[in-house]
Parts: structure tokens; C-alpha cells; sequence
């Protein structure tokens, strides 16, 4: 019995402090360029004890890193899409090769009807990620409110 509970207990605890994280991270906004060189600035400038001279050099270096990384994020998202449409384009020859040959293996009525059950699956498919989307995103309105 104790081993139940202390089971229960474990992931009634993991589950909320997972909810947790997400509900920080949904909260957050996306800070512009500018807001993250003065928060940085700001920080270095108190933790360190700056004076203007070197805050504004500060700030110059932290605006240089700030504006290569948002080139390198920006490269890095161009890079996913490039790559997505890469695996796409050879998903759809695979499928073309596996299309010719199951015309080869069935029947017409045999290849009609598979795919036709195949276009079943694939609308279904379709459907549930669709709800799957309404169900995240109807999750994260209460959050940001």
C-alpha cells in the first residue's frame, strides 16, 4: 500500500512541476534585439559596477553578439525549411516507386481500392493532427491571459 502511494505521489509531483515549465516558458514574450542588448547591459553594468565609458563599450560588443546571433537563428530556420523540402521531394519518389510497384503486384480493382483506403488513412491522419493543433493551442489562450 505504502509503495502505491508514495508511486501516486511521484507522478502527481513530476506532472505538476512539469506543467510548471511550461506555463513559465508560455508566458514569456519575444524580446526585440534592442531589449536583450539593454538587459544585458544592465546586468553586466550592475553586477560589475561599469561606469559610462565602459557601458558603452559593453554595449557595443553585446549588440555585435546579439545581432550574429539572430543571423545565425535565422540561418539555422532557413537550413530546417531547406532540409524539410529535401525529405518531402524524397518522400514523394519513394512513394511514387512503392505506388509502381504495388500497380505491379494488384489488380486494378485491388490497387483502386488501396488506394482509396490509403487516401482514408491519410485524411484521418490529417484530422487528428488538426485537433491535436485546436487542442495545444486552446491549452496555451489561458495561459497567456
Amino acid at each position: 500500500m505504502k509503495k502505491v502511494i508514495v508511486a501516486a505521489l511521484l507522478v502527481v509531483g513530476i506532472t505538476a512541476f512539469a506543467q510548471e515549465k511550461e506555463g513559465r516558458r508560455a508566458g514569456r514574450e519575444k524580446l526585440t534585439a534592442e531589449q536583450k542588448v539593454d538587459i544585458q547591459v544592465k546586468r553586466l553594468t550592475n553586477d560589475l559596477d561599469l561606469n559610462e565609458k565602459q557601458a558603452k563599450e559593453v554595449r557595443g560588443l553585446v549588440t555585435k553578439q546579439v545581432e550574429k546571433r539572430e543571423a545565425k537563428r535565422k540561418e539555422m530556420e532557413n537550413l530546417k525549411a531547406k532540409k524539410r523540402e529535401d525529405i518531402k521531394a524524397e518522400m514523394e519518389k519513394e512513394q511514387a516507386a512503392v505506388n509502381a510497384d504495388m500497380k505491379k503486384i494488384l489488380t486494378p480493382d485491388q490497387f483502386a481500392k488501396w488506394e482509396n483506403k490509403r487516401a482514408e488513412r491519410k485524411a484521418d491522419f490529417k484530422e487528428k493532427k488538426a485537433e491535436k493543433k485546436e487542442k495545444r493551442k486552446s491549452k496555451e489562450l489561458p495561459e497567456s491571459k
